[in-house]
This record gives structure tokens, sequence and C-alpha cells, in this order.
């Protein structure tokens, strides 16, 4: 199973930015993120720490629903 931090890569660069690519820019650009994580808890709880915008982990939620259903 790749790690969230490469599935959520996969929504960067888009012309048009949303909440799901603003998440994926800023994980790209934060060095400390747990780029090899596949844990809910560790990644939710650093995000909950380290939250870029204000509505962050309402679309962590989202992307990692996306994730899950992807990957399984």
């Amino acid at each position: 199973m790749r790690s969230f931090y490469h599935y959520i890569m996969t929504f960067r660069g888009v012309k048009q930015p949303e909440a799901k690519s603003r998440l994926a820019d800023w994980i790209f650009y934060d060095h400390d993120f747990p780029k090899h994580s596949t844990n809910y808890a560790e990644i939710s709880n650093y995000l909950e720490w380290n939250s870029p915008f204000t509505n962050a982990l309402q679309v962590f939620d989202e992307v990692w629903d996306l994730y899950k259903t992807h990957e399984d």
C-alpha cells in the first residue's frame, strides 16, 4: 500500500486550485509531514496541530476516504 502522502500528491498542480489541491500543496512543502504513513490517527493528529487552513481536517477526511477506497 502506498502512503497517504503519495496518494494526495495526485491532487497537486491543478490550474483552478480547490481545497484538495491546497491541502496537497501544503503537505508537499511541509518537511515535517509524516510522508511514509498509512495511519489515519497519525496523520489526523499531525494536521490537528499543524492545520494549514480552517477546513483542512474536513478536507483530509474526504481525501482519506478516497485514499482508502482507491488503495483497498
